[in-house]
Order: C-alpha cells, then structure tokens, then sequence
C-alpha cells in the first residue's frame, strides 16, 4: 500500500483546519501525483493519465483518457514508403493543426464505435492496469506535484479570504521581527508590516497582538503576500467606522484625513442628514467614540472638523483651536492669506508649525498665517501726503548750515566769562549786606 490511510486522513484534517484547504482540493493534488507517477513509471509520450484514490481501501484506478477529433482539427500522419520511413511533406506556414497522436487522440469515426454519440473534443476513457510498484524517481515526482498543488491550494483559499479584506483592518499576533520588518500571524497566513509603515514611536514584542491597516494584496509566483500598515490615513476611517455607526452606515462621511502618523491627525466630517451633527457622531457622549480611536493608535490626538463646500469657512475651521479674523483666497494659486490675533498667531502655527502643515494637507490650499499686528491700519486721510524736510544736497552744504546756526546762536545769548560771572555775585552779596538791618 502506498499510503498510511490513518496518517493521511490525520494529516488532511489537520490542513483542512490549520490552511483552510478543503479535503477535496487535497484529494485532487494526491491524485494528480499518483497519474503523473505513474506515467512516468509506465506511461508513454502524450499520454493523458488520471487516477481515482479511494480513500476507504487505499485502492487506486488508473486510466487512459483520448480526445476525440477529426481531419479539422489535426493532421493526420504522414505516408511511409517501402521502407516503412515517412515520406516528408511540404509544410504550410499557415496550417495550425497539430500532428495526430494515437496515444493523446481518437478519430471520431473510432470513438462512435465505442461510443455512438460521441462528438469531437469529447473524452474517451480507457482503463489500465493497476501498479503500486513506483519506482523512487516516480514517487518524487509525486510527492513534488502534492507539495505544489497544495501550495495552489493555500494560495487560492489565501486569495479569496483576503482578497476581500484589502482595505480593512485586519488583526493578528506578532510572529517575529527581522531587519525591522515586522510578520504578523493572521491564522492562516502571515502579514508583513515594513519598518516604513510602523509608527516610529511604537514597539512591538513577539506574541504582541496588533491592528492594522491591509493595504495591499499581492498574487506572486511565491505565493501572496500581505501588506499592512500603521501609517496610513486609512486606518483612521477604518477605525471610526467601527466606533461610529453612523460612518459604518454613510450617513456621515469622512471627506478627508491629514495625518502625521504617532502625532496628530485632522478629519473632515460632513452629514448627508441635516439632523445629525457630524463632529457629535464622530466624538460621541463624553467623547468616548474619539478617545477609543485616539487609544487604539497610540495616543495620537485627532482634531475633527466639519467639511463645508466654502472654503473661507473651512479653511479657518482646519486652523482649530486658533480663533481667525479673517480669511483672503487667492484661487489662482490656490492660496489662502490668514489673519488671526496677536495672541493666536503660535496657536494657529502650530508646534513646529504642525497645526498649520496640516490644516492645509486637509484643505488643498496653501496657507499664510499673519498677525492682526503685521497688518498696516488704514490713513484718515489717504490723499494728504506728510511734507518731508529738505535735506542738503552735499556734505559741505551741510556743515556750512551748521556754522551759521552756531552764529546765530552766539549773537542771540552772549557767553558770560567766568570773571564777569564772579563780580556780579560780589555786587549780589554787597547789596544784600546793606538791605539787611543791623541791631542797635
């Protein structure tokens, strides 16, 4: 007997609930190998071999399958001379048939014989005789088609499980971690997060489990692979739409997201029904539906911020918590000037200039930002214009000016001499003697 029925049917139930691979499908790769074995124990060229295992008595039938054609569709063989050599033939660049092979075909008037209603590229099935002694190159063989058709298997049921999920979040354990690459146990298939798409701050240990964004899924000739991400603005809404019904359902809309990913993010909400607050949704009661994403990214502060279709109002609404003035649009370069009060002029920057970045990555617009300070107030009266002093034209003009200032000046108020100064303070104090009375 070629197989241990009992191992077999171990190892299928095993696959079936490890891979998600249907015992079917296994079924299917076991007897694929057992043809192709034996073809290439007893086969010859251009056999069709199939082979049918019964999984109860570990028996195995083999058969001989021809197709039926006709002179449409091959070429027959060509005519031998006495020698029994074939008797070359011109060849047509434009005949496509291929040549006849009476261990791959049968010709439809044979194939009526055996069966009357047969038809062209039916299938005629001839049984052959049972072996069970594979020779090692035959059991390779064997062995190597169930390893690849189970692959094929696990590559499909791979497919049309995640296939489904690209743009979801996805849930797993952390396996292990190489090079900074991150491959996360999904179950029945492994995920790779890349170091690029990792929240700088975070770390992770093995056995760790861990949410992320499935960004992409790759079919490759090795087998399909699983992107994910922590980064993306797209976990954001994917978390909201858990956390808040009414995004699951499209009542409210997230219309943008501008994301610095492990920091702060800002989203634009808009409601299709006037009655829901859009920004209440998305916080929910005492703000526990925001605070539940905030958590599950790591402490990373999100700003929410009703969309509007004016762009004056939703640019100064993208600047918050900064209170704006006033808002100017320059659409033809697609930039907005901002003023705002002295007091909120960092507010709206931002640390780093962050709030600002972005504001404007969530609204399309580059943004000015300006003190209410920096702007210049408006003249009473705009058409009177101050007159400016004449200023000498040259360096001598000017020192000239200055001497006969200095004249002027001397003319005017005299300069008392030191001497002078001294015999009007002796007359002051003679005269002040005699004012005084002298006692009697």
């Amino acid at each position: 007997m070629l197989f241990d029925l009992k191992t077999m049917r171990s190892a299928l139930e095993q696959m079936e609930e490890e891979k998600g691979i249907s015992k079917e499908k296994i079924m299917e790769a076991i007897e694929m190998s057992l043809a192709a074995a034996y073809k290439k124990e007893y086969g010859k060229k251009g056999q069709i071999v199939r082979a049918k295992f019964d999984m109860d008595t570990g028996a195995t039938e083999f058969s001989q399958v021809k197709i039926v054609v006709d002179e449409s569709i091959v070429k027959m063989p060509p005519p031998v001379d006495e020698n029994g050599e074939p008797i070359e033939e011109e060849k047509d660049p434009n005949d496509l048939r291929t040549r006849f092979n009476s261990e791959h075909h049968i010709l439809l008037e044979d194939a009526k014989k055996i069966k009357r209603d047969a038809a062209v590229e039916d299938e005629i099935v001839f049984p052959l005789e049972a072996k069970e002694d594979f020779g090692r190159i035959a059991a390779q063989t064997a062995k190597q088609v169930i390893i690849q058709k189970i692959r094929e298997a696990e590559k499909s049921t791979t497919m049309d499980e995640f296939g489904k999920k690209e743009g979801e979040i996805v849930s797993g354990t952390v396996q292990r971690i190489e090079k900074g690459n991150i491959f996360v146990d999904l179950g029945k298939t492994t995920a790779i997060l890349p170091y690029e798409e990792q929240i700088t701050r975070e770390r992770y240990r093995q056995g760790e489990r861990i949410k992320a964004f499935l960004y992409r899924v790759e079919d490759t000739p090795r087998g399909i692979n699983l992107r994910l991400s922590r980064t993306h603005p797209k976990l954001i809404e994917e978390f909201f739409k858990i956390e808040t019904p009414e995004v699951q359902s499209g009542v409210v809309e997230i219309k943008n997201i501008a994301r610095e990913p492990g920091s702060r993010s800002k989203i634009a909400v808009y409601s299709n029904d006037e009655h829901i607050d859009p920004i209440g949704s998305c916080v929910g009661q005492r703000g526990v539906r925001v605070a539940t994403v905030m958590s599950e990214l790591g402490g990373e502060k999100i700003d929410i911020i009703e969309w509007s279709e004016d762009a004056k109002k939703f640019i100064a609404d993208s600047l918050s918590p900064a209170k704006i003035l006033s808002v100017e649009l320059r659409p033809e370069e697609k930039r907005a000037s901002v003023v705002v009060n002295e007091d909120q002029l960092s507010l709206a920057i931002g640390k780093g200039g962050q709030n600002a970045r972005l504001a404007a990555k969530l609204t399309g617009w580059k943004i000015d930002i300006h003190s209410s300070k920096e702007i210049p107030a408006p003249e009473e009266n705009p058409e009177e214009t101050p007159i400016e002093e004449k200023e000498p034209d040259t360096v001598e003009d000017s020192g000239a000016a200055k001497e006969e200032i200095k004249e002027e000046t001397k003319e005017k108020k005299p300069r008392k001499t030191a001497k002078k100064k001294k015999e009007e303070t002796v007359e002051e104090t003679e005269i002040a003697k005699e004012e005084t009375p002298t006692e009697e």
